[in-house]
């Protein structure tokens, strides 16, 4: 696939999903309620959100050539590889795994980042929610064998395809007090379980997030914006100076505890509901995140600590952060790396999805609804800021079905990729 290639294919499936009709697509489907064709499409706030930074060496041009118009006939960024083949520049930022091969790529299409964030804006204009864009990550596997949700031994003889795309940035303070992110969740299996919804799902209390090295402390930072973001089940369980300052400082021949003090896990905890309340659907991936970039420090400048910095430094006791990447950084001949330098190996990329609780409650109703920006107030009729959201006719409740851990041992980076990312 180029870049440069701009390519419109009729649809191969008619009836899911009014997803995106790609401008940059090898081998789409394209649903035949897409925007027109021949229109001009206006640009999305998303369209505009990235600009190269140090380093990186693509214009602006030629990133948004990698674009899809969504159903509201806007333009919207979607994936990219980290090195455009056509011209050999460097974005320096990746997306995850390339949705191509996924075999929900016909049904879903290329993901328009950003969509659920612009559909608030027409939804509730005064209290916008709008993410950066190298936050947005792909991760898909075809086939997955789904077991027991209590007994991962217990095979259900089920198996499903899963294409998902989380915002979650690992270089900013945007998530320790920002709940709203962008999900992206397609799972279609082989007893009829199926899903396709895009909506900003609540991670957790706005204002807060949890901290790693326990999984249990909650740190108050400040207000979320929107100021009404609605609170949502799940966490955010995020990495801080207090949790490095407590484990990961130790003495000659000791190897620090890179793990959980410096892993961040996203929990989400997503439904598509009707407006009388009824949840139809649930779903609930986790999003691990095994190098981040930044860690939440009290003392720094806008709370935001570089995950980096931790290698240079020595506690009261001469102890010092010792193994693993920190090894890796003090062993290159440079006195010390900023973190967005690409050499540093805590830049974002190393990323894992656990497969959690795909609950179905609809075999009595339709299979499209439309929903507001959070999958709430389920309508079959749209309304202004609606998304629309496929649920398979089917109750799945007694199934109790979870999957595996997907992404794992995947390095989406190049030598070019570097934090924020």
């Amino acid at each position: 696939m180029r870049a440069s290639l701009l390519v419109f294919r009729r649809p191969l499936m008619v009836e899911l999903m009014a997803v995106v009709l790609p401008i940059v697509a090898c081998q789409n489907a394209t649903p035949i309620s897409a925007p027109d064709q021949t229109a001009v499409p206006q640009e999305s706030v998303a369209f505009h959100a990235w600009a190269p930074g140090n380093g990186d060496t693509c214009p602006i041009s030629v990133h948004q050539k990698y674009s899809v118009v969504g159903p509201d006939g806007k333009l919207y960024p979607t994936w990219h590889p980290p090195i455009d083949p056509g011209t050999g520049c460097s974005f320096g930022h990746e997306h995850g795994r390339d949705p191509h091969g996924s075999n929900l790529y016909q049904l879903a299409g290329d993901i328009p980042f950003g969509y659920a964030n612009e559909q608030l804006d027409a939804y509730d204009p005064v209290n916008p929610r709008h993410e950066d864009h190298v936050g947005h990550k792909v991760e898909w596997e075809n086939g997955i064998p789904m077991h027991d949700k209590d007994d991962p031994s217990i095979l259900l003889g089920i198996q499903c395809d899963v294409l998902t795309k989380l915002h979650q940035g690992t270089h900013s303070k945007d998530a320790f007090t920002n709940n709203l992110h962008e999900l992206a969740y397609h799972i279609k299996c082989t007893d009829g379980t199926e899903i396709h919804a895009t909506l900003l799902t609540a991670i957790g209390t706005p204002g807060e997030f949890v901290r790693s090295c326990d999984h249990q402390a909650h740190v108050s930072v400040g207000p979320a914006a929107p100021a009404n973001s609605p609170a949502g089940g799940g966490k955010r369980i995020l990495p801080d100076r207090a949790c490095a300052d407590q484990y990961l400082f130790v003495p000659p021949g000791q190897q620090s505890p890179f793990e959980p003090t410096l892993h961040e896990s996203w929990q989400t905890s997503s439904q598509i509901r009707l407006s009388d309340g009824r949840t139809i659907a649930s779903f609930n991936p986790y999003f691990q995140v095994l190098n981040p970039a930044r860690l939440y420090d009290p003392a720094a400048s806008n709370n935001l600590g570089h995950t980096i910095d931790l290698c240079y430094l020595t506690n009261g006791a001469g102890n010092r952060v010792r193994g693993s990447r920190c090894t890796e950084v003090l062993a290159l001949p440079i006195s010390q790396l900023t973190f967005d330098d690409p050499r540093s190996p805590f830049d974002g990329i190393e990323r894992v999805v656990d497969i959690n609780a795909n609950r179905l409650e609809n075999a009595l109703g339709p299979p499209v609804w439309y929903t507001d920006p959070f999958g709430k107030h389920g309508s079959t009729e749209s309304f202004p800021g609606s998304i629309r959201q496929f649920v398979a006719q089917l109750n799945n409740a007694s199934v109790r079905m979870n999957g595996p851990r997907i992404g794992l041992n995947r390095n989406y980076g190049s030598s070019e990729v570097h934090a924020p990312n």
